[in-house]
């Protein structure tokens, strides 16, 4: 595979990734068009776990419980009105329900944790299917230039040259396709671990912020505390 990839770089000077796209842009095109799409979602994942969700819970909630210890629920929700950040507004879903039964308490908790996590993992299963679409549109796009190639190379009337030319560009074309798809499945791949690994993170603290503020209000209204 190596002496062809240099055959169709050297090949006349014409069998360039350029001259590739010139000669049959169409799934170069496409695949571009994923890896523009791959790069956004892994941007706008990586902004929204980072951004929203860099606020340091087990800090936050022991500042919300001193102040629930101390009976200023009324103060410890503005706290969590400082921000929009998904874990404050977790935690106020609690507070807001502090003075009424666990069950209550349990049920505000639950509604909006719900709400939270689809948030957390949305968009990044799909750079798995985009993998496999961007590895299946290279290959297509190999079959077809070796397909025209060998078409081309075979019409009568040629000269070496010119069948030298083909095949170094028929051969560009296909690399090209293949590695281009194979590159950016592997983005995918590398992405799709990465974020994957992070929401699962996100929605663990999300789980146990939850289980913290229920016990925190129920444990805090029976008598003796």
């Amino acid at each position: 595979m190596r002496h062809l990839l240099m055959l169709a770089a050297e090949g006349g000077g014409e069998g360039g990734m350029w001259e590739a796209i010139k000669h049959n842009p169409t799934f170069l095109i496409a695949n571009l068009v994923v890896s523009a799409v791959v790069v956004t979602i892994i941007i706008e994942r990586t902004a929204f776990q980072l951004g929203r969700y860099r606020v340091n819970s087990k800090e936050f909630f022991a500042q919300v419980k001193k102040l629930v210890a101390a009976g200023n629920i009324d103060r410890a929700i503005k706290l969590c009105d400082a921000s929009d950040y998904p874990i404050l507004q977790l935690v106020k879903a609690g507070l807001t329900h502090a003075n009424k039964g666990a069950d209550e308490i349990d049920a505000a908790l639950s509604e909006k944790l719900s709400e939270l996590k689809p948030a957390v993992e949305k968009r990044i299963g799909a750079l798995w299917s985009l993998a496999n679409i961007a590895t299946l549109i290279g290959l297509i796009g190999t079959v077809s230039g070796l397909i025209n190639t060998f078409a081309s190379i075979a019409a009568q009337g040629l000269s070496q040259a010119d069948k030298q030319r083909m095949l170094s560009n028929g051969i560009a074309e296909a690399m090209y396709n293949t590695a281009f798809g194979l590159a950016i499945a592997v983005v995918c791949m590398i992405a799709h671990v990465l974020l994957h690994t992070r929401s699962k993170n996100i929605q663990h603290d999300l789980e146990s912020t939850t289980e913290r503020v229920f016990n925190l209000l129920t444990i805090s209204s029976k008598p003796g505390y």
